[in-house]
């Protein structure tokens, strides 16, 4: 059912990427020539450093990257050396995706084990545990009859209130909260403000005004391309909201927006940017993974795994025999408490 070598790689952290580790590009290749485990064939985490492979396979480097390493016999050192930087940064960048992958493949493995134990674990011992929960009421319940003192009263009704069935929320509320949240009517009684419609707006006349410009200027149908199109219509969205609320600020303020134009495009980053912040991003994302995989194995249903990885359906049955003795010791106890 479990996977030992899954669960040991995930509480393994991802081993640093070097730059200079380029043993670690190499890879077995799949019928297709994509190497198995490529980040492009991983949903999860997303590549933007695989560019291909140069006609050198045994150099391991994109062929943009390789072109940049100095294919052309008149690049300059300074140019050169720039290349081979960025073609380090690419083996750094593809070294730690295949190892989040694999982190990421272990992670999961163990989420899957720890839900599917956790399932079993219930069916199998659900009964169990609601059985010794009805039986300590009613050994509370037994003693406080016998006794009649008020301690034991409450610990009985106690007892038996761990037992009893839950309302439902609109049945415990009065309809005063349901599966949505506090209703307006509830949250105007416990406000003590009376349920009112929302106030009829009214948009002033320069409101109207600049309404009309924006939307005669704005249009959608007055763009040409489809990107200036959905810039356009976004602006839109807002305007109407805008009017509709009757912000003749916020209008003003639109109006003003729009006279500045478009903003700037931004400036595009070059190969090394890309690449040093695709490490960042992974080493974030190794973090998150880490973070789930240790709240995985602190959960009780984790811990139990980590108890008997080999073997953890034998692990139910020792429990199940455990919670048997318990129920038949509590079973003669109420018997000889009602004789």
């Amino acid at each position: 059912m479990t996977n030992p070598e899954a669960q040991q790689q995930a509480r393994q952290p991802v081993p640093e990427a070097e730059p200079q580790a380029e043993s670690q590009e190499r890879s077995h290749t799949r019928p297709d020539g994509r190497s198995e485990g490529s980040p492009e064939a991983v949903a999860g985490v997303p590549s933007d450093a695989d560019a291909g492979t140069s006609a050198d396979a045994g150099a391991g480097v994109p062929a943009g990257a390789d072109a940049q390493a100095g294919a052309d016999a008149h690049v300059g050192p300074d140019a050169q050396a720039q290349a081979e930087a960025t073609a380090r940064l690419e083996r750094a960048v593809r070294a730690a995706e295949q190892a989040l992958i694999e982190f990421e493949i272990a992670v999961e493995t163990f989420r899957i084990e720890v839900e599917n134990f956790s399932r079993l674990h219930h069916q199998r011992l659900g009964p169990m545990y609601s059985r010794l929960d009805e039986l300590d009421a009613l050994i509370a319940e037994a003693v406080a009859a016998r006794t009649g003192d008020p301690e034991d009263i409450r610990k009985a009704r106690e007892a038996r209130g761990l037992v009893l069935p839950m309302p439902k929320v609109e049945e415990l509320f009065h309809g005063w909260i349901d599966s949505d949240g506090l209703s307006p009517e509830g949250a105007a009684m416990l406000t003590e403000q009376p349920v009112q419609p929302p106030p009829r707006v009214r948009p002033s006349e320069e409101s109207r005004r600049i309404y009309r410009e924006l939307a005669r200027k704005a249009h959608p149908d007055l763009a040409e391309e489809e990107a200036e199109r959905e810039r356009r219509g976004e602006f839109i969205v807002r305007v109407n909201a805008a009017y509709a609320a009757g912000d003749e600020e916020r209008l003003r303020a639109l109006a003003e927006e729009w006279a500045a134009g478009p903003p700037p495009p931004e400036r595009r980053w070059s190969r090394s940017e890309e690449l040093y912040a695709r490490l960042e991003w992974l080493a974030e994302r190794k973090e998150m993974l880490a973070q789930v995989a240790a709240e995985l194995e602190s959960s009780a249903i984790g811990a139990m795994i980590k108890m008997a990885p080999e073997d953890p359906d034998g692990l139910l049955d020792e429990i199940a025999e455990q919670l048997l003795a318990k129920v038949a010791e509590k079973e003669n106890q109420l018997a000889e408490l009602v004789r």
